[in-house]
């Protein structure tokens, strides 16, 4: 266990250079900063490695090497079981779409699949047009109430035909984190499989597969503090059942390999080793001194503490205004909500709220986060949509002050 749960805020921002510009980045729901660790871990590949891999001289030896060692790291960043579990691609909106296409094998005309209202539109739009070949698609409703998914909603939900259950691990727009592994144990029991989308989740938790019990879990690393690039974990067995998207000749059983069309981008897998480093740099000066894994723990449990104070000062001041409304939990002290905050000013056009804040050096976003399917089922997307303050880590209590004196400027 860590010894320590605060950060080192000043080596923290010495680590992403895109800090020392005057801007308080408070869109990193939309992409994060990257780490120098990365960046270096990139150029390396680039400089030293670059080369096709599966070559008998040593550089391209060399450049298998990396990619394995990406894999690794990556492994550890989730706790798969083993590194052949991690697949590379562009972004989680592709590879959500690869996996989909790699499944359509495995669904007969009237198999049914289920979908949440809360979700990004990444984890909805592949399964929905399997609609085309007979597949039925439901949707598992939001509580508007407690704005949570509720398993009572799924369970009328399922049947003998459902074949998977997709949601997210946290809402981009709400900020709650669901209980994935007690949704993964209502769903095993009935026979299906589940699909993560775990892009608000990773920057701000440590993730474990394994002790959450995912079939598929997926995220993007331009999120948490890589570049725009993403993975895929899949328990290897049913890695294994997908059909392959590469030629012919890429067998069942070649895996990863057969769902990296066109081979994965190796510079910018490398750079997960360069993510993997800092968090375990994090778990190191938090005082663990065991394995990667539990670096990453340790380090995750730093991130966790720091982004609370954040969420707890801007949402305590979003609570006072008489004029605000909080979309989603309204308590920063909650462990199980990240700093993903999305709110409306009565009267306010909130495009123009943004154009105002943006003055003052401050990024924010407004709209639907492409989460458009929430916004309508909650009645959002009038004036500009949401405004939405997305934090991580690096973030500070002085740039939280800086955001709430600029909207009190309105």
């Amino acid at each position: 266990m860590s010894g320590s749960s605060t950060l080192d805020l000043d080596f923290v921002r010495s680590q992403f250079p895109g800090l020392k510009q005057d801007w308080a980045f408070f869109d990193n729901a939309g992409g994060s900063q990257i780490l120098k660790g990365a960046v270096e871990r990139i150029n390396e590949f680039l400089y030293e490695k670059n080369v096709q891999i599966g070559g008998s001289y040593d550089v391209s030896q060399k450049a298998a090497a990396a990619l394995y060692e990406a894999r690794t790291a990556a492994s550890h960043l989730v706790n798969a079981a083993r590194p052949e579990e991690i697949v590379f691609g562009p972004s989680s909106t592709v590879l959500l779409q690869n996996l989909a296409r790699a499944m359509q094998s495995q669904f007969a005309p009237g198999d049914e699949i289920i979908v949440t209202v809360a979700d990004h539109e990444s984890n909805i739009g592949p399964w929905d047009r399997l609609q085309a070949m007979g597949v039925v698609v439901r949707f598992w409703p939001l509580d508007k109430l407690t704005m949570t998914l509720k398993l009572d909603d799924l369970a009328p939900l399922m049947n003998e035909r459902t074949k998977l259950v997709c949601f997210n691990h946290v809402s981009n727009i709400l900020g709650s984190v669901n209980d994935v592994r007690a949704i993964a144990d209502f769903v095993h029991e009935r026979g299906a499989l589940i699909c993560v989308d775990a892009v608000a989740y990773a920057p701000h938790r440590a993730v474990d597969v394994q002790a959450f019990d995912a079939d598929f879990y997926v995220f993007s690393l331009y999120k948490v503090f890589g570049p725009h690039y993403a993975l895929m974990y899949g328990k290897y067995a049913l890695l294994t059942e997908l059909d392959t998207l590469y030629h012919y000749f890429y067998g069942k059983d070649k895996i990863p390999g057969k769902l990296e069309p066109g081979n994965p981008n190796y510079e910018l897998a490398y750079a997960t080793c360069g993510i993997v480093d800092y968090l375990c740099e994090l778990g190191e000066q938090a005082g663990e001194t065991g394995t990667a894994r539990a670096k990453i723990e340790a380090g995750y449990r730093a991130i966790t503490a720091q982004e609370i104070a954040l969420s707890e000062r801007l949402l305590s001041y979003l609570r006072a205004r008489n004029d605000c409304e909080i979309i989603g939990d309204p308590s920063g002290l909650n462990p199980n909500r990240v700093p993903t905050i999305a709110f409306r000013l009565d009267n306010r056009n909130s495009a123009e709220v943004c154009n105002v804040i943006d003055k003052h050096r401050i990024a924010i976003r407004h709209g639907d986060f492409h989460s458009r399917r929430l916004a309508e089922y909650l009645d959002q997307t009038e004036d500009g949509g949401m405004l939405r303050v997305s934090m991580v880590h690096y973030n500070t209590l002085d740039e939280v002050d800086r955001l709430t004196a600029a909207l009190d400027a309105l």
